[in-house]
């Protein structure tokens, strides 16, 4: 019995939650004070289909003229620059934090196409297709002598 631990014994102390949140804030810049939403950028999800790739980027409150996208040797980039129009009218605010903002995502995507590029901005939800490039099977049988 004397090698039992107690249940809930330091279990919120590291927990694989707590210790994925220390190595993200170890190699995070704003480190020792912790993450900086601020600073951190968008989500996205991709998923790869036999003809293209769809990539959906989380960018809420974003206009579509304040994102570039631009495709480079299969490099998919998303950059995101806005500013709030500052007003200099005798509003007095208590907290201000909406100012200018600006955040940058690169993805490799194997194969990418250089075809026609599709992308729409909805509700928030940037949805980009990248077609995929026509695999051409250059393959012929060797014969052993």
């Amino acid at each position: 019995m004397a090698g039992l631990i107690p249940f809930n014994y330091r279990r919120n102390e590291l927990s694989n939650r707590n210790l994925m949140n220390m190595i993200d804030d170890f190699f995070n810049e704003a480190w020792p004070i912790g993450r900086d939403l601020m600073n951190d950028s968008f989500k996205i999800d991709v998923q790869e289909s036999d003809t293209a790739y769809t990539v959906k980027a989380e960018v809420p409150g974003v206009r579509k003229e304040d994102i570039n996208l631009s495709l480079d040797d299969g490099r998919l980039t998303i950059n995101v620059d806005q500013c709030e129009d500052i007003q200099k009218d005798d509003e007095k605010y208590i907290h201000r934090e909406r100012r200018c903002s600006s955040m940058q995502r690169a993805i490799y995507l194997a194969g990418a196409g250089d075809g026609q590029v599709d992308a729409q901005l909805n509700d928030g939800i940037l949805k980009i297709v990248v077609p995929k490039k026509e695999q051409v099977k250059n393959s012929k049988k060797i014969e052993i002598k």
